[in-house]
């Protein structure tokens, strides 16, 4: 596989303004993301783990440095373009499933094609290829309050999926759910980066991190260890 970077930051920081006072919570960080990487990132909470994440998706923008995904500087481009950015090439996956309550399991994985205005009539054969690929096939019209945690939780790795991203951000994407779930949904994340999907991963969870193929340990802002686990 190619080891070309999928994702660069390059002397990164990032100060909020909180109370009056500075923060930094991003301190002139360098790191490169490789294709086909599955990274845990972890460290005490405020470290800087997710500003970290929201940096690379272009949802927080640095107060220094430059940011550069897919071979594109991103940190300087209109917040038009970074949306399409995070339509197309980023994704998300967060801790709560965030998921509209009104529709079914298949209809929330269409919505990003709704987003996009596509209207082919593959859209919603798509959703069902994804569906059964998180093993939710059976599930498909199931409302949300019908889903359980961990189903809600694949739901949304489905949706996330949609558009075929080329990294994908999840955000302690096990907090809520219990230890035999967590570690399905774990295993989904590893079957994806084996068919070549780029993951970075926050998690506070000791042994799931310790799955991932590299782990980066951040504190203080900045990276604290990084090493490759696999």
């Amino acid at each position: 596989m190619s080891e070309d970077p999928i994702a660069i930051l390059r002397h990164i920081s990032k100060v909020f303004t909180a109370g009056g006072a500075q923060v930094c919570a991003l301190d002139r960080i360098d790191l490169e993301i490789r294709r086909h990487d599955y990274i845990s990132l972890v460290g005490p909470s405020g470290s800087g783990k997710t500003t970290l994440l929201n940096v690379l998706g272009g949802i927080d923008r640095p107060t220094r440095g430059e940011v550069y995904v897919d071979g594109d500087r991103i940190d300087g481009l209109s917040e038009q373009k970074l949306l399409g950015l995070r339509r197309w090439k980023v994704t998300y996956v967060f801790q709560e499933a965030r998921l509209v309550s009104s529709l079914t399991a298949v209809e929330n994985v269409m919505l990003p094609a709704a987003f996009s205005g596509a209207r082919d009539g593959g859209v919603e054969a798509r959703a069902l290829e994804l569906l059964a690929r998180v093993g939710l096939g059976l599930r498909t019209h199931h409302l949300v309050h019908q889903l359980s945690g961990g189903e809600a939780q694949r739901v949304c790795i489905a949706r996330a999926l949609f558009n075929r991203p080329i990294l994908i951000l999840a955000d302690e994407p096990t907090g809520s759910l219990d230890h035999q779930t967590r570690l399905e949904i774990v295993k989904l994340f590893e079957d994806l980066n084996t068919e070549g999907n780029t993951v970075v991963m926050v998690t506070h969870d000791p042994e799931l991190a310790a799955r991932a193929r590299r782990k980066i340990t951040i504190q203080d802002g900045k990276i604290h260890d990084d090493r490759r686990l696999q």
